[in-house]
């Protein structure tokens, strides 16, 4: 089994220290989906959700909260992202959103945190805008789907 690189010799938590590793360009891509009933689709496909445009503003808050992921998860080192990208697309299969967020930067650690931090802040928006439409949504299956860069490589799980 690997060494958890977020505990000490003793097992609490630290920050683990980065200085050391040169600077790559790192990537990662995460998804997601938000399910929910054909009625709630409708209402988002056709623009009248009474809050707004629910794929703009879930798109802003994803990229918004990217940028913040450092302040969110405790031993995240906070980085300067070269771009954040939030793919919303409507899914009629699901029925539902497709959630797929790009974060890059060149740096000593990963951006696989701010991807699917996101993802997840994109998917509460949509729940958010739409919950007086329909509160069963659910939010599922936010994963890693590929990362470049750094130390352990390449890893595409999709």
């Amino acid at each position: 089994m690997s060494k958890l690189t977020h505990l000490d010799e003793q097992g609490r938590a630290h920050m683990v220290d980065v200085g050391a590793k040169p600077d790559t360009e790192r990537i990662a891509i995460a998804r997601g989906e938000i399910h929910m009933k054909k009625e709630t689709f409708e209402l988002i496909r056709s623009g009248q959700v009474k809050k707004g445009d629910v794929l703009t503003v879930a798109q802003i808050a994803g990229i918004s909260a990217s940028k913040r992921t450092s302040e969110l998860i405790p031993l995240c080192h906070p980085l300067f992202l070269s771009k954040v990208d939030v793919d919303l697309a409507l899914d009629e299969s699901l029925p539902g959103v497709v959630i797929t967020a790009t974060a890059k930067t060149t740096g000593k650690t990963g951006v696989e945190m701010e991807a699917l931090t996101a993802v997840s802040v994109a998917a509460l928006t949509v729940y958010d805008m739409a919950k007086a439409a329909e509160k069963t949504m659910r939010i599922q299956n936010i994963r890693l789907v590929e990362k470049h860069g750094g130390q352990s490589g390449d890893v595409a799980n999709e």
